[in-house]
């Protein structure tokens, strides 16, 4: 198989525009396509995609999902917003500068982290070779799953993209390759709703001609440094020999010149990459109150605690970020004994930390964050201290409940409705 449809799975000839068996133009070929099996799954503009898919009134507009203040910071956008040149992380107020008709729509990652979720499940039924890398976007390994399935990684692909349209109601694009490198970035090669394949054949001369910060992980820093000597495109590191990188940059040299030849041997790890799982919200005013701090931290751990359920994960470390108006930041982290994922826990220990530093200092971004991850197995074992912690994981839990199953608004703690 060299060519097949994406709408309905039929093989297709190699020069084929349009499927004789249902008509669609959306033939995927390659010479290699069935021999592929390290793919990349991404989301497309997956918060606003979510908001969108929720109210049917957003679908033609373009929408902003972000802090709902011209301080904050575009979480992301929907494909119509970028036309005008909005970007994710962008500040709120250039955003709006580009695009002044856009809806802002504050983010809601109790929902986000139910939609994840699903399509996360339906890729672990694939395979068990699922490398989360965050909400929305994930590795997988395919190889050898032909016989189980009974067609090729590319169609079990193609179907998967199928099945999230029309369970989650979003689309997703997927990038196949032979390794993890070359996946990721095949997969934002054809956005929105696409299907990009690289193969062994084409690889060194499709990155001949990409500039340097193609290469993941080849930050700012990196390019500059290389700027300066000249290299701007993976070109001129093709062209340079492992040992003359290695004496310029050491193991940097090393790893440029391995991912420049399109060589990467990380395996796809089950256990991922997931570090750590935060959330932060920049205010319209500068905060000194307590009691408004604490509220507002309370949402905070809610989130955080919905993405760590959401990941079957916790976290034994719960770290709270604070930025002052002088935009001076204070980081304060609590090591935990246990690993936990209860918004209560969380909320608590960040609570005590807020205490000490809401000395009244003028605060303008408040987050807070679980680190070290572990597993959800692991998490909240019996508090034999805190008698009245097990009382508050069980409500907590029943709360989970309840809104998985009229939706995020359904059931709310009085803290949650404050400010």
């Amino acid at each position: 198989m060299t060519a097949f449809c994406r709408d309905c799975l039929a093989d297709a000839a190699d020069e084929a525009r349009r499927c004789k068996a249902c008509g669609s133009l959306r033939i995927r070929s390659h010479p290699e396509l069935a021999t592929l099996g390290i793919a990349h799954l991404d989301c497309d503009a997956f918060y606003a995609a979510i908001e969108k898919r929720d109210d049917p009134s957003l679908r033609d507009k373009p929408v902003i999902v972000g802090g709902g203040s011209r301080r904050g910071v575009v979480s992301t956008c929907c494909y119509v917003a970028r036309i005008f040149g909005v970007r994710s992380a962008m500040p709120m107020f250039k955003a709006l500068e580009l695009c002044p008709n856009a809806v802002v729509v504050r983010p809601d990652f109790t929902k986000y982290t139910a939609a994840a979720k699903q399509i996360r499940d339906m890729m672990r039924a694939l395979t068990p070779l699922v490398e989360p890398l965050s909400l929305d976007e994930a590795y997988m390994d395919l190889s050898g799953t032909e016989r189980l399935h009974g067609v090729p990684p590319a169609k079990t692909l193609a179907g998967l993209a199928r099945r999230v349209e029309a369970e989650v109601g979003i689309s997703v694009s997927i990038g196949l390759s032979f390794n993890k490198f070359l996946a990721k970035l095949a997969s934002e090669l054809d956005k929105p709703r696409g299907f990009a394949v690289i193969g062994r054949a084409e690889a060194l001369t499709f990155l001949r001609d990409k500039p340097v910060g193609f290469i993941r992980g080849a930050g700012a820093a990196l390019q500059a440094r290389l700027a300066r000597d000249g290299i701007t495109h993976i070109a001129q590191l093709q062209d340079m020999s492992e040992r003359e990188l290695a004496e310029r940059y050491g193991n940097t040299g090393l790893w440029l010149h391995r991912l420049s030849h399109a060589q990467d041997t990380r395996n796809v790890e089950p256990d991922g990459e997931l570090k750590s799982i935060s959330s932060e919200t920049t205010f319209d005013t500068n905060i000194s109150s307590f009691a408004e701090l604490e509220a507002i931290l309370w949402r905070q751990a809610e989130r955080v605690s919905a993405r760590a359920k959401a990941s079957d994960v916790g976290g034994r470390t719960v770290v709270l970020k604070l930025k002052s108006a002088s935009f001076k930041t204070r980081t304060r982290s609590v090591s935990l004994e246990a690993p936990t994922q209860l918004a209560d826990k969380i909320f608590r220990i960040a609570r005590d930390a807020l205490r000490k530093e809401a000395d009244g200092t003028a605060y303008r971004l408040l987050g807070v964050g679980i680190s070290h991850i572990a597993s959800a197995a692991d998490c909240d074992p019996l508090d034999l201290v805190d008698d009245g912690a097990g009382k508050r994981a069980a409500a907590e839990h029943a709360m989970d409940k309840v809104r998985e199953k009229f939706g995020t608004d359904a059931l709310k703690k009085g803290r949650s409705t404050r400010r």
